[in-house]
């Protein structure tokens, strides 16, 4: 049967109403606007952009914010008119089953599991560092690690992923509300600490706004870590100037992954054709002037050549160098209570993902059966937090962070493409929330986060490239031939030879 069938927008409806494989719809406007705002405001909102600003983009940092925010909004937009039209879980995966085919929608599934996987992990491993870093402000001695069968075990780490796999196993409606208390309070932490900055602003480090550009060290070991758009065309890689700041863009991009997550959640939403476009673009809002926010008063306070003489800089460092040293406890305070919440909803939309395609039959369909009681996919559940757990608390995950962001971007780009594809098939089809002129935004948006995957690094794209390799066999070897689709169409196709054979047999009796 063909790799590229299409499951109909029909069927995957009457997917989200199978009893027994059906999610709870318990959440609405806030719930969506909060989550949005949960995942995207983490460790990044302190780091990334420090990081940024002193190797890359400089004061310019703050356009490379508003590049990443307007790149991720058209791609939101994308994913907001298939939401309202297809409300049901797994988000870009679903939307491109309806669209691209089956095989691409493996694919993009498959990325998603990267991107979520790895998100999580990496956060859930920083969680357990800094609350050692808040256990030393108290004056407490906690070591981040314990040694069990002489493996160093980051405890933070499974602690955390246990608390909200179990939370997440009980309701999400109840998840939805302890990350509404959390979510509240770092934004009260991200704005003190945008308005204690404030005094601290000098205009003269904001010039030059865009450094000049200058080539960084050569070397064959550069090739791995240099731009794939660098590798390909022979550039010599450099920082500053414009290609620094869209550098700076692919890099910032990490602070606003996320908003696609939310989108798994379309089949657990009230009213979802109101309600899915209005929280996903209310959280973005929120996020993008926090980061905004941050990123000006960052630049403003420290030159940005302070920034780039520390490998680990973070907003951290600016407030050290203009002596408010009190403002790194702070900070450190904010970033484990923004982690939390981040590693939440990760662990909601990976498992969403994962029922999805178990529900599909590409992963085995036992995946998909949901609680009668909660309404929750509690075997699919436990088994991404375990997974989170195992990965966070007993490897180096530092080495994955790039590859959450080729997996959102890629999944950002066949979306994208996806919605022109669905205007043309499915005219008729009802959407409370459309793409203003398309098909010209979704092709801009599907450019510009194809460029922001060009800018990432040449090693990140390899790992890339084998990750796509293990999910195909992966697909070739189970997921094709158990899939619900492919096998109803091999019942109707072997009907309708047998009848065929039936009809022949009896014209030849007569």
């Amino acid at each position: 049967m063909s790799i590229w069938r299409t499951k109909s927008i029909e069927a995957s409806m009457a997917d989200s109403l199978e009893k027994g494989h059906n999610l709870k719809r318990t959440l609405g406007t806030w719930d969506l606007m909060v989550m949005g705002v949960a995942v995207a405001v983490g460790a990044g909102i302190f780091s990334v952009g420090a990081k940024a600003a002193g190797s890359y983009a400089g004061p310019s940092v703050t356009l490379a914010f508003l590049l990443a925010a307007l790149t991720c909004a058209l791609a939101i937009m994308c994913y907001a008119e298939f939401a309202s039209a297809v409300p049901v879980a797994g988000s870009a995966y679903t939307f491109t089953y309806a669209t691209l085919g089956e095989l691409l929608a493996w694919i993009i599934g498959w990325d998603l599991i990267l991107e979520m996987l790895t998100a999580a992990a990496v956060i859930a491993k920083y969680w357990g560092i800094y609350l050692s870093s808040v256990f030393d402000l108290l004056h407490w001695n906690v070591p981040a690690t314990i040694n069990i069968l002489g493996l160093d075990v980051s405890w933070g780490a499974f602690v955390i992923v246990a608390i909200f796999t179990t939370l997440l196993v009980l309701g999400t409606k109840l998840s939805a509300r302890v990350a509404s208390v959390f979510t509240i309070l770092k934004v009260a932490i991200v704005l003190f600490v945008i308005v204690a900055g404030a005094f601290f602003i000098n205009p003269a480090n904001y010039s030059p706004f865009i450094p000049a550009a200058i080539p960084t060290a050569g070397g064959d070991g550069d090739v791995w870590m240099q731009s794939l758009f660098s590798f390909m065309t022979g550039a010599q890689p450099a920082q500053y100037g414009l290609f620094g700041l869209l550098a700076g863009a692919s890099l910032v991009f990490f602070a606003f992954i996320g908003f696609d997550v939310v989108a798994t959640s379309a089949e657990e939403v009230k009213n979802p054709q109101k309600t899915l476009p209005r929280g996903i673009f209310a959280g973005l809002a929120i996020v993008t002037v926090l980061y905004l926010g941050v990123s000006l008063v960052l630049t403003g306070m420290v030159p940005y050549t302070v920034l780039a003489q520390d490998p680990n800089a973070s907003l951290a460092t600016a407030f050290v160098a203009v002596g408010a040293g009190w403002a790194a406890e702070v900070i450190s305070v904010g970033i484990l209570i923004g982690l939390t919440t981040v590693i939440m909803v990760l662990l909601l939309g990976l498992s969403r993902v994962l029922f999805a395609m178990s529900r599909d039959g590409l992963l085995p369909r036992g995946l998909s059966v949901t609680s009668a009681k909660r309404g929750t996919p509690a075997r699919v559940q436990i088994i991404a937090g375990t997974a989170v757990a195992l990965i966070a608390g007993l490897t180096n995950v530092g080495v994955l962070e790039e590859m959450i962001n080729i997996g959102t971007l890629s999944a950002f780009v066949l979306v994208s493409i996806a919605v022109v594809v669905l205007r043309k098939k499915r005219p008729d089809l009802k959407r409370a929330f459309k793409v203003p002129l398309s098909p010209y935004l979704p092709i801009l948006s599907a450019v510009l986060c194809f460029w922001l995957m060009l800018n990432l690094t040449t090693l990140t794209w390899v790992r890339f490239a084998v990750w796509l390799a293990i999910g195909l066999a992966v697909y070739f070897a189970y997921g094709r031939r158990h899939s619900v689709v492919g096998l109803e169409a091999k019942r109707v196709f072997d009907e309708t030879v047998r009848t065929e054979a039936a009809r022949e047999e009896r014209s030849l009796r007569d």
